[in-house]
């Protein structure tokens, strides 16, 4: 199907698309390869090393590092609520973390709490750089080999090769099998050669089953002769126990970095069955404090926090730990303050670029985006998930882009963290009209209480707080979602602030970064009516972009190519342009954004539900609209142009609603030959420019272009005796018809 997009000079641009509106130039499911032109070096040189590089140029600068461990759920629930910690505690910047393996949990399948779905999602969608455990006991060659195939396709590209223990029996050597972890790590670098990066454990007291802590030294140095690149140990509980076998494994030749596990105590079971599954003995001075306080969760806590912080200052000090290692037990509030505590922990976290990266391998040139999924990038990940090449230094021209489909809003990582129960509290048990809408958006804006006391924390399209850099706009964007103007992305202009700016600075110290203002919501067709009026002015300052559900489409954007609407100058590089208003990728969204209404929130209500009703009235007939403000240097005059909207609304609102019941008395006869309509679309707008020419024209006397409303209504029949005759000459149903004005449920038509 071929869509006609309306430009502001009348004229009229054709691109292909499927029956939702959105644009399908490129069916094979990839980026073209003129969107992937060579460029500059990404900002964050770390996203394309791999880990062992990453170790080495920290041990070399003297830049410590922590890493986290976290354990597969056993729901799908504590899936999406496992990668919400992922993405707290990732801005604390952990060098990596790593994914335990269950063999009774299926880790290897597809699963949403699978070792390798968890592992995958932390990676893609969390941008962490991430270990997948993988043990070999029980297992064949070839289930082995198919789990390391699939981690590679995924995206992982570290393995911490381990045994393991038998499920529910005593371990056996197995001939021909794996028997020891030094077999998995020799197996990995004969199937798959250097492409992971292998980690091995180590025991600072020596294995349990070991038949001498020399003898444990001696099996760890095959592991890492065998081909690993480093080592993490077991959990101790002091530091002298570290650094005896630190010296012991430099003494036999073991030179890779070497990480200390570090377990904060939390409550007093989880210690006994952490110390069970280790077969660790707990030391008498620790033991004696504990005791005492075992019933009290909180107390033991704030002593684990304070005996792990002595013990990691011992670490650190000794000048012979670079780094240290963190069994989180899926919790953050312990680590997160033994690191806080040590300095380790980034408060304020730099950004490689404006928005959330992937740790996917093939994404490691990426650094240009649409600005649409600002706030759902991990929906943009998953829809882009088959490119084979990404943007690099340039967006590339309007055909490149080709999205995936996003059928199921219900994955684990684009799920919203939120209940059920608690959105209904946030956006309303009931709904009373259109305004109770406004009222959710308004109150997220300004994160005070709804009328029923709950503070809107999250919308379809945000499932986060507003980001320090909207803040900026909190006054502006409360007073237009008070009017139905319903704001769903935006972004102030900035004139050159340093990239180290806390609130808008991204990329590498010594740079500029600059933004023309953006702003993204949904409207009425009435005050897009207006708004279309009021936007001749300001012309070609502003673009704008207007679509609804249906596929209608109006746009100014020159030749449809994109507009960097963020972009950065560092020293000794190329303009870095990561952020693009892109007309044809904004028809993708536009599916995406319309159908969160539906999928993320009426459905939060009964079938038929008055409440329900509103929100699909919205979906039907709201457009969502963005608009750019091309002159940066000055101030945005985008709330201007959204003022001025509400200024001609209030003066003289029945001139944008001329006689609505005349579009709509008889919709049959607009759909009795929609092929003639389809047929020529060129007839229907062969001369927009006489629309333009004299609009006062149109307006000075309305009654000549309704000469008769009532002869129209008092014989219908008439109307259908000869439908021929309708459509014989469909110009001249729209002779005088502007192009401009578009009516609730009729945009479509």
């Amino acid at each position: 199907m071929v869509n006609q997009v309306q430009r502001v000079d009348g004229s009229w641009q054709s691109c292909k698309s499927d029956s939702s509106g959105a644009s399908n130039n490129n069916s094979g499911g990839e980026s073209s390869k003129e969107s992937s032109r060579c460029s500059t070096p990404v900002l964050d040189v770390d996203r394309s090393d791999r880990l062992r590089d990453k170790m080495r140029r920290r041990m070399e600068s003297g830049d410590r590092w922590f890493s986290l461990e976290f354990f597969p759920p056993r729901t799908a629930s504590g899936a999406v609520n496992l990668i919400s910690r992922f993405d707290r505690m990732g801005t604390g910047g952990p060098l990596f973390i790593d994914i335990t393996w269950h063999p009774a949990g299926d880790p290897g399948s597809d699963k949403e709490t699978s070792s390798l779905m968890i592992a995958s999602t932390a990676v893609n969608y969390c941008g962490l750089e991430s270990i997948l455990h993988l043990t070999c006991c029980n297992q064949t060659k070839e289930k082995i080999s198919g789990h390391l195939a699939k981690a590679k396709h995924l995206g992982l590209k570290n393995i911490m090769a381990l045994r393991g223990d038998p499920v529910g029996a005593d371990w056996e050597e197995e001939e021909g099998g794996f028997n020891y972890a030094t077999d998995l790590v020799k197996h990995i670098r004969s199937e798959f050669d250097d492409y992971f990066d292998i980690c091995v454990a180590g025991y600072p007291t020596g294995h349990p089953e070991a038949e001498s802590y020399e003898e444990d030294l001696r099996h760890l140095k095959e592991k890492v002769d065998a081909g690993a690149d480093f080592i993490i140990t077991q959990l101790f509980f002091r530091a002298d126990t570290f650094l005896k076998f630190l010296d012991d494994c430099r003494a036999i030749g073991i030179t890779c970095p070497i990480l200390p596990g570090i377990f904060p105590i939390q409550g007093y079971q989880s210690l006994r069955q952490l110390v069970k599954l280790s077969k660790l003995e707990v030391p008498e001075e620790i033991t004696r404090v504990i005791e005492p306080i075992k019933d009290n969760d909180a107390a033991i806590r704030n002593y684990g926090i304070k005996q792990a912080v002595e013990m990691c200052r011992v670490l650190l000090d000794s000048g012979k730990v670079p780094g240290l290692h963190f069994y989180t037990l899926n919790r953050e509030v312990a680590t997160m303050e033994v690191l806080r505590q040590l300095g380790l922990w980034i408060e304020d976290p730099r950004r490689p670029l404006p928005w959330a990266v992937s740790a996917h391998p093939k994404r490691k040139v990426e650094d240009v985006r649409p600005i649409f999924w600002a706030s759902r990038p991990k929906s943009y990940i998953y829809r882009t998930q088959d490119w084979d090449e990404f943007p690099n230094g340039r967006w590339g021209n309007s055909s490149s882009p080709a999205f995936g489909e996003l059928n199921d809003y219900y994955l684990f990582y684009l799920k919203s963290k939120s209940s059920k129960d608690a959105l209904l509290k946030m956006w309303g048990d009931e709904l009373m009209s259109e305004e109770s809408v406004y009222e959710v958006f308004t109150c997220y804006i300004t994160a005070q209480p709804n009328r029923s006391g709950h503070k809107v924390m999250c919308l379809p399209w945000n499932d986060e707080p507003l980001a320090p850099e909207t803040n900026l706009l909190k006054d502006e964007l409360e007073k237009v979602n008070r009017r139905g103007v319903l704001t769903i992305n935006s972004q102030p202009n900035i004139n050159g602030k340093p990239s180290t700016d806390p609130i808008a600075g991204w990329g590498p110290a010594g740079g500029y970064v600059f933004q023309k203002a953006y702003l993204e919501f949904f409207t009425s067709s009435e005050n897009v009516n207006a708004l279309l009026k009021v936007l001749k002015k300001y012309e070609p300052r502003v673009n704008y972009h207007i679509v609804n559900v249906h596929g209608r489409n109006l746009t100014n954007a020159p030749d449809m190519q994109p507009n960097a609407v963020t972009w950065g100058i560092f020293p000794g590089r190329e303009i870095v342009q990561p952020t693009v208003v892109d007309p044809d990728s904004f028809m993708y969204w536009k599916d995406e954004a319309f159908a969160l209404w539906i999928e993320q929130w009426a459905k939060l209500y009964e079938d038929e539900s008055p409440s329900r009703m509103i929100i699909k009235y919205i979906h039907d007939n709201y457009f969502l609209v963005n608009l750019v403000d091309n002159d940066f240097p000055l101030e945005s005059c985008l709330w201007q142009v959204i003022d001025d909207m509400f200024e001609l609304l209030d003066a003289a609102p029945e001139t944008l609603h001329d006689a609505p019941e005349t579009l709509h008395a008889a919709p049959e006869t607009l759909d009795a030959a929609p092929e003639t309509l389809d047929a020529a679309p060129e007839t229907l707008h062969a001369a927009p420019e006489t629309l333009h020419d004299a609009p006062e024209t149109l307006h000075a006397a309305p009654e000549t272009l309704h000469d008769a409303p009532e002869t129209l209504h008092a014989a219908p029949e008439t109307l259908h005796d000869a439908p021929e005759t309708l459509h014989d000459a469909p110009e001249t149903l729209h002779a005088a018809a502007a192009p401009e004005p578009v009516k609730d449920g009729a945009a479509s038509k």
